[in-house]
């Protein structure tokens, strides 16, 4: 499914300054010094488009930096008036979205733990209608892109047209290299149905440590991602909220110095029949895995029926086991990452044991149907 929005493209927003769009500044506005500070350097890199700080912190506890509250839309206003620059911060609520529009805020954000919860997201999206502000929305926590769209949809209907998607990653019971996962695959196919609406990659919380944010800015700019949401801070070490992701504006300049931008196209032809060329052999190969499957899925369904016949349960572990380890193996051995295996084998295991339900459930509605009719 498509969904068509009534929204405006981000090179036609106020503050559009290229590719990447850039957001940027500190995770939390602490006092008056350090965000005017940190907006002061920021405005002298070209490509900063809007000033971000966090005024309302949700915590996943209490008794830990909350935010400053109020106070830090002062703040952000006069970094407007003194710098030029367009200022923003996040929105959990109507109160929030009403102070917000008070101190003249350019652009509002609605984090992950907000983006989950529709009754929430309905209620900002009345508080502000008819209001003419850019909105960025970022992903739920878990990896669900019809929650996703339905945030984006409740705020597209209220009337506004500058929206934005934000990719900050996804929150994981493993432990892994990055402080959420990235799932790329979420936001891609976010774009496949919603193709007109502005991308944008948060590395900053994906990463969870500033070592990170460079190569998954890269990343997401080779998935023409439209922009950039970093944060930054005039002294990291010392910030109130999430320290170790944060950059100092000076580093910011030379991440941006560093990033290859590339383009979404070509009008080479020699290069498009090249590329043209190669489309076809993919379209071979994926013919011949659709092939595949379809052949090993009625090797699958011909076990159900030796298991329901046998009264064997349909999931045996070890079997399981065995597959994934020999998958993983032979996998390795041809150059596939363990990520790959891991989500195609889940998938096609899934689907097998679908199939192998059917096949021992195959009956017994008739069946009870009758029992319940004899027992009338």
């Amino acid at each position: 499914m498509v969904l068509k929005l009534e929204t405006s493209a981000i090179k036609e927003w106020n503050g559009y300054k290229g590719r990447p769009f850039l957001v940027t500044g500190p995770c939390s506005a602490e006092t008056e010094e350090q965000v005017m500070e940190t907006a002061v350097q920021l405005a002298k890199t070209e490509q900063v488009s809007i000033f971000r700080a966090g005024v309302w912190k949700p915590r996943t506890r209490p008794n830990s930096f909350e935010g400053v509250g109020v106070s830090g839309l002062k703040w952000l206003r006069k970094v407007k008036q003194e710098t030029g620059l367009m200022v923003g911060t996040e929105v959990a609520n109507e109160k929030h979205v009403y102070e917000a529009l008070k101190y003249g805020m350019d652009m509002v954000w609605i984090g992950a733990r907000t983006s989950v919860n529709p009754f929430t997201v309905q209620e900002i999206a009345d508080a502000l209608k008819g209001v003419e502000i850019m909105v960025f929305i970022k992903n739920p926590i878990n990896p669900d892109v019809e929650l996703w769209m339905g945030a984006i949809e409740r705020i597209a209907r209220a009337g506004i047209t500058k929206i934005a998607a934000v990719h900050r990653g996804f929150s994981s019971y493993e432990k892994t290299t990055y402080r959420n996962q990235p799932n790329w695959q979420i936001p891609i196919e976010l774009r496949r149905r919603i193709p007109d609406l502005p991308l944008i990659c948060d590395p900053s919380h994906i990463s969870g440590h500033r070592e990170y944010i460079h190569e998954i800015s890269q990343k997401a700019l080779d998935l023409n991602f439209d922009g950039l949401m970093i944060e930054s801070h005039i002294n990291p070490s010392k910030a109130l909220s999430d320290a170790a992701q944060q950059i100092t504006p000076d580093e910011l300049k030379e991440l941006l110095l560093r990033l290859i931008l590339r383009s979404p196209s070509t009008t080479d032809p020699k290069l498009l029949d090249v590329l043209g060329e190669l489309r076809q052999q993919i379209d071979i190969y994926d013919d011949y895995l659709l092939d595949l499957l379809e052949q090993r899925m009625k090797v699958s369904e011909t076990i159900g029926k030796y298991k329901k016949d046998n009264n064997i349960t349909i999931l045996q572990s070890a079997r399981w086991d065995e597959i994934v380890n020999r998958a993983m193996t032979k996998g390795k051995s041809k150059g596939l990452s363990g990520e790959l295996i891991d989500n195609v084998f889940k998938a096609v295991h899934q689907e097998s044991i679908n199939r192998q339900m059917k096949i021992m459930n195959e009956g017994l509605t008739e069946h009870n149907g009758t029992d319940k009719q004899n027992s009338k």
